[in-house]
């Protein structure tokens, strides 16, 4: 029977090293001078801490967690304790000849004491092509939107460039996305976003600097911040 047990853990052993081998493991931390999410400022336009890990497959099959300090639940008064996003995620990517593709499901998670108030976890599935230095996203709301309740069927949609500089080190980039709002409860809501970006990497550590500016309205104003206001925001990330 020793025997036997022995023989089924070396057969399992040598079936699952080849697995294990195409399974790639990393990691990030970063710092930022305001977390922008979607153009919007997330701490009360001051700085953030974030990071997080990812597990990849050579299949196409990903996985990851990510997470950053905020602060726009707590000054908004609509949850007590709410000082940390944490971020869930599984997706594929592949490719078709020249033009990639990425599918997946991700879930916001904002743990606080919300009272009465709509909690602002979110799911979303979204969707990517990409060809060249160009990609296109479409991410769609599976239920209420950061704390905006039924709002199913919401979208943020986006074209982003990335233009690396060969033998620099440095990335140029520009975006363009526009978050939709669905619901009885969206009014005002709805507003577009564009940044201009450019990072250079120093042997793992990438420096980075964004132009960030939105059409957002009033409802985007919280203690007297216009939180999607013109702004530059300063990077330092590190991937491991």
């Amino acid at each position: 029977m020793l025997k036997k047990n022995l023989l089924v853990v070396a057969l399992a052993s040598a079936f699952a090293m080849p697995a294990m081998a195409e399974t790639t493991f990393s990691s990030n931390v970063g710092l930022v001078s305001d977390y922008l999410y979607r153009g919007i400022s997330q701490t009360g336009t001051g700085p953030a801490i974030q990071g997080g890990f990812d597990l990849s497959d050579s299949s196409g099959v990903y996985a990851g967690v990510w997470a950053s300090s905020i602060s726009w639940l707590s000054d908004a008064g609509i949850a007590d304790n709410a000082g940390t996003e944490i971020d869930t995620y599984v997706g594929y990517k592949g490719a078709a000849g020249d033009v990639g593709y990425d599918v997946g499901f991700l879930r916001y998670n904002y743990p606080g004491e919300y009272g009465t108030a709509v909690k602002a976890d979110t799911n979303e599935i979204y969707g990517a092509v990409s060809y060249s230095i160009v990609t296109a996203k479409l991410s769609y709301s599976l239920g209420d939107l950061f704390g905006v309740a039924d709002a199913k069927g919401s979208t943020y949609a986006e074209v982003n460039v990335s233009y690396p500089v060969a033998d620099t080190g440095v990335t140029v980039g520009a975006h363009y996305g526009k978050q939709s709002y669905k619901g009885a409860n969206s009014t005002g809501l709805t507003y577009s976003d564009y940044k201009l970006s450019v990072t250079k990497d120093f042997s793992g550590y990438v420096v980075g600097a964004a132009y960030s500016n939105t059409n957002a309205g009033a409802l985007y104003t919280v203690l007297g911040n216009e939180l999607g206001k013109s702004t530059v925001v300063l990077s330092l990330t590190r991937a491991m």
